[in-house]
């Protein structure tokens, strides 16, 4: 018959689960700022990337292109939503581990990262680097901070959802 982890596995699992929490609202919260305040930067970016202007711009790719600036900026203004979104979604899931409500904790915390790893596995990975050919670029290829992202927020995830005080794994 399992038995109930110790108080004090339960209390560090819990302190874990609120830091990283709030470590990854924090992050995102500053890349949301960052793009809101600082648009001009990571415009350029999208606009790049979805042009696909520096990619090897082989003709059987390259109508997948999207060269609109009002498109483009739409879609940066999208990231930067949900970029926020999450933000708030694990702001609040931070303020409720710290209130020790740990099934709402955990149901927030999960929802945000989940939007995390949407936003990067699906948005950047997937459509950035597979459908519009950011891997090409040498200038404009933000795989690898996606990946750290997708990869952290996926860690978290997996600690947020451990088993904890009030559940008992199964017998």
């Amino acid at each position: 018959m399992a038995s109930t982890p110790p108080r004090t596995t339960r209390s560090a699992l819990h302190l874990t689960a609120t830091l990283l929490t709030a470590s990854v609202a924090l992050y995102i919260a500053l890349v949301a700022f960052g793009n809101i305040t600082d648009f001009g930067t990571n415009q350029a970016f999208v606009q790049h990337v979805l042009a696909m202007d520096t990619t090897f711009k082989d003709d059987d790719l390259m109508w997948r292109a999207i060269t609109s600036k009002g498109l483009q900026n739409t879609a940066y203004v999208v990231i930067i939503i949900w970029e926020t979104l999450a933000a708030l979604v694990l702001i609040y899931g931070t303020w409720l581990w710290a209130r020790r409500d740990d099934a709402a904790a955990r149901r927030f915390s999960t929802y945000g990262l989940l939007m995390l790893m949407l936003l990067f596995g699906a948005g950047f990975i997937a459509i950035g680097g597979e459908w519009f050919s950011m891997w090409q670029s040498d200038t404009w290829n933000g795989l690898d901070a996606a990946l750290r992202v997708f990869l952290l927020s996926g860690v978290v995830l997996l600690v947020v959802n451990l088993p904890g005080r009030s559940e008992q794994p199964a017998a």
